[in-house]
């Protein structure tokens, strides 16, 4: 672990919502077996009302809709799409961001599913609360997020990729995982730790903060072992995101024998790919899709 300062911790904790991580309430979720609701529709309450630039993709030539992951503990929700003919497919997980698996990251799914993925975004807040119906990012973050710990969603995706894999449908020697925001830093971590996945793409997830019994790591703790290529997609405008955190991970990769990096927009703000949001950004979003496709073709992840 690294060994910092307080002051050092407390310049580098910031995180998506804003917030100072060493404030946040620490809470273990209960270990009772439980059977979770299924997903909402629609968007977020928080993120109401949504932008006019918001892409809806449709569902025409594939099989989409919510299916339920069996889990440690009980059953998760998800949403899951892919082509309707042939298969098995190459795998992504896609990881929510602190909305949770609302319309955006279902439209992300089905995005993948029209490029021939299999796409699964696992609703990994489910013993915690359902985010979508929250209508403030501060009652998201501190009544939710900050109780869902890092092995927790890590076993949630182990049992995702597990599922994925009896259904016939998808190929997961062929394995890609992306994420937006909180499931940016997911990526980075998971890629750390399962060595069956190809390659990463991580959108703007947090890099440095404290390290918790929830968090005891960050991307930049694993940025020099790291053994799975992650290409990050970052704003150099992201208010949350310090560009010394960019650096500093940006060092310790090329260090490492990962072949990962990070892209930098340099004009972006966090979640510059929410088309939904104020934050988006065309251009750069379009780039950077291009990059992550590209990315998961270099590493066989297609």
């Amino acid at each position: 672990m690294r060994d910092e300062s307080p002051a050092k911790r407390s310049a580098t904790a910031r995180d998506w919502a804003g917030h100072v991580e060493s404030l946040l309430p620490l809470a273990h979720p209960s270990r009772r077996a439980f059977v979770a609701g299924a997903l909402g529709g629609g968007f977020a309450l928080a993120v109401l009302p949504v932008s006019a630039a918001t892409i809806l993709t449709d569902s025409q030539g594939l099989t989409a809709g919510d299916v339920t992951i069996p889990v440690a503990d009980g059953e998760i929700p998800a949403y899951r799409a892919m082509p309707a003919a042939g298969g098995p497919f190459a795998t992504v997980l896609v990881i929510q961001e602190i909305f949770g698996v609302h319309e955006h990251i279902k439209d992300i799914c089905r995005r993948l599913a029209k490029l021939g993925y299999f796409a699964v975004a696992a609703s990994l807040f489910a013993r915690e609360g359902d985010v979508t119906s929250m209508a403030g990012v501060g009652e998201i973050v501190d009544t939710v997020v900050a109780k869902v710990p890092d092995a927790q969603v890590i076993s949630d995706l182990d049992a995702t990729l597990a599922w994925a894999d009896k259904t016939g449908k998808a190929d997961t020697g062929r394995l890609g995982v992306t994420g937006f925001c909180w499931g940016g830093r997911q990526v980075w971590l998971y890629c750390g730790r399962n060595p069956q996945v190809k390659a990463g793409v991580a959108w703007y997830g947090p890099l440095s903060g404290p390290q918790t019994k929830l968090r005891p790591e960050w991307p930049l703790d694993i940025a020099l072992r790291l053994k799975t290529p992650v290409l990050g997609l970052y704003g150099g405008a992201d208010s949350g995101i310090p560009l010394s955190d960019v650096d500093a991970v940006r060092a310790a990769l090329r260090k490492s024998r990962s072949g990962s990096r990070i892209v930098l927009y340099p004009d972006a703000p966090h979640g510059f790919n929410a088309d939904y949001r104020p934050s988006y950004r065309p251009n750069d979003a379009m780039n950077a899709w291009a990059r992550m496709r590209a990315w998961f073709k270099d590493h066989g992840v297609t």
